[in-house]
């Protein structure tokens, strides 16, 4: 009986998982298609610094990549929307954490015509109409993604309210949008901003990004307005995570808030969220 007792001791020991650690393991993030980009470029640098770890970078909608987070199907996801009362419910329900949600960047909702479109800007009250109109000329990257969420909320409607055109996935949005030159599309500002990205050019080099016009003034997407919060659909993209514990989710948050996190985004050309001061000392 005690060699028995002793055997399933160190089987049950044995058959433990072995809890992963910030510089060792692996693990699943999910993140919208609009925000891939830097997100990729976050966990390349992250697996560079720490080889011993394996972060699978999984591209899904935003509201089902939520979904999967509350089932704990993946343990760290990337939300540019705030969460609505009841979502914010079910996470305090079903991940027993506090609510924190990790700043690292900040994005915006862009619309873009063809480069030979008359048009130079829009305004919200025009933006209104459209997503409510039946000529749909708004073309959103699908249903359930960030950019139609985030557009709704800018609203306070849902976007089962709205109406508007579908192409999947930012990119095929830009590419086709020249066979649509009456529609415009809504993209986000990450597909097209990495500065030296060759497949980021050319998207840029393939539309017109509008201007926005709020209570009578201008606004374009530049660095500056994002970092102001001017321009009207600035959004602050964050992490997310259900781990308990300080391990290989939380280290890689951690570090994408951080300095060496935060150049990696202004590389991506977004706008970092945490500022860090810069000290030159001159003999």
């Amino acid at each position: 009986m005690i060699f028995v007792g002793v055997v399933f001791a160190s089987c049950s020991k044995d058959n433990k998982p072995e809890l992963d650690h910030p510089n060792k393991g692996e693990i699943t993030i999910e993140v919208d298609e609009s925000f891939k980009s830097v997100t990729e470029a976050l966990t390349e640098r992250y697996m560079a610094l720490n080889p011993q770890t394996k972060i699978h970078l999984v591209v899904k909608k935003e509201d089902l990549a939520l979904l999967d987070f509350f089932e704990r199907k993946v343990r760290v996801v990337v939300l540019s929307r705030e969460l609505t009362a009841k979502e914010k419910e079910t996470f305090d329900k079903k991940i027993d954490l506090p609510w924190q949600p990790a700043r690292f960047a900040a994005d915006a909702v862009l619309f873009v015509v063809p480069k030979n479109s008359p048009m130079e800007s829009i305004s919200m009250e025009e933006l209104y109409k459209d997503l409510f109109s039946e000529d749909k000329r708004l073309i959103f990257d699908g249903t359930n993604s960030s950019n139609l969420n985030f557009v709704a909320q800018k609203f306070n409607k849902k976007p089962s309210e709205l109406k508007f055109s579908i192409i999947n996935g930012n990119e095929n949005v830009v590419e086709q949008l020249n066979k649509y030159p009456d529609k415009i599309g809504v993209i986000s500002y990450n597909t097209i901003s990495r500065p030296f990205g060759k497949e980021a050019q050319k998207l840029r080099d393939e539309v017109k990004i509008l201007k926005v016009i709020k209570d009578n003034k201008t606004y374009e997407p530049s660095l500056t307005n994002l970092k102001e919060m001017t321009y009207p659909f600035t959004r602050v993209l964050y992490f997310l995570t259900n781990e308990g514990y300080y391990g290989l989710g939380n280290g890689f948050i951690r570090f994408s808030c951080t300095q060496l996190g935060q150049i990696v985004v202004e590389k991506e050309g977004l706008q970092p969220y945490n500022i860090y001061r810069r000290e030159v000392q001159m003999r």
